[in-house]
């Protein structure tokens, strides 16, 4: 058996069916960004663990939640709100915790949007590094997310999860975008000044994990950025045959790339949204000209 982690915040739309999912486990442990919502209330009324921690960033939750919370196995999966555990997909977890060869195992996303399994413009599979056994995998921060830190071998799973990205409704998913572009922007920034392209990783990387992040790091080079994502998805990925749902998606997706390009511009040059240099000296009353101090003392 293994205990499972559920990350929230304001999420009393999601942890319900989360939840449910989850009890296939004897040890199901929501772990809570303090939310403002009804995510405790509902939460409670299962048979779980409730902990509050404030928010910091993506890889210090997790890194703090598998130091600071008991939990009753060897072995853990994290999931989050909108997230699904499936019965394969957990017993698939339980078979290769017997052989006991690894200390991580990845898991592939089905992202699901407008109703449907966006399969091609995903780049399906997607791996995250979900299972881990304790005290050999912890997480650091990269860009609005993380990445882990493993002391041992990793696998791969064939089970795969559905991933509900809109299911709090569109105008949610664009207010944390805008957030995530952000902590995004700064990555670039750090990646371009000092980072470069693993280009044996890119071409010949042992896992798709590799090759991704090799590829997301020559994504940051390429010239007009947004269309040459949204051209890489629908074109190259196949996401036209995703249809209607994945040219909304694809579309998303350039949005969310232009909002980086915009605010990583924005921090190398801080004017040049506004075109005035922070810190410029603005007009007061006593830069008024003659003739307007004049009109202004008449009319009083």
């Amino acid at each position: 058996m293994f205990s499972i982690f559920i990350l929230t915040h304001n999420e009393e739309r999601d942890i319900a069916a989360c939840i449910e999912s989850a009890l296939l486990s004897d040890d199901v442990i929501v772990v809570d960004s303090c939310s403002r919502d009804r995510t405790q209330t509902i939460a409670t009324q299962y048979p779980v663990r409730f902990v509050e921690h404030p928010f910091a960033s993506h890889g210090q939750q997790r890194t703090w939640m598998l130091q600071n919370v008991p939990y009753r196995h060897d072995w853990a999966y994290i999931l989050e709100a909108d997230e699904r555990m499936t019965p394969e997909l957990f017993a698939e977890c339980l078979e290769v915790i017997q052989r006991g060869d690894k200390v991580g195992y990845y898991v592939a996303e089905r992202v699901m949007f407008m109703g449907r399994w966006i399969r091609r413009s995903t780049q399906f599979p997607r791996y995250q590094l979900r299972l881990l056994r304790r005290g050999k995998v912890w997480f650091d921060d990269y860009g609005h997310t993380e990445r882990e830190v493993v002391d041992g071998p990793t696998g791969f799973l064939k089970e795969t999860y559905p991933h509900y990205t809109c299911s709090k409704g569109l105008s949610r998913w664009i207010d944390k975008h805008n957030r995530y572009s952000t902590d995004e922007a700064a990555e670039t920034l750090r990646q371009l000044q000092g980072g470069k392209v693993d280009w044996q990783a890119l071409l010949w990387g042992k896992s798709e994990v590799e090759r991704r992040r090799a590829l997301k790091d020559l994504s940051l080079r390429l010239p007009l950025r947004p269309l040459t994502r949204w051209l890489y998805m629908m074109v190259i990925l196949g996401g036209w045959r995703d249809g209607r749902a994945g040219l909304a998606w694809c579309t998303l997706q350039a949005f969310y790339e232009y909002l980086i390009v915009l605010k990583a511009r924005e921090l190398m040059h801080p004017e040049y949204l506004t075109g005035v240099q922070p810190g410029a000296d603005t007009a007061g009353p006593k830069d008024f000209p003659a003739d307007v101090s004049a009109m202004k003392k008449s009319a009083a």
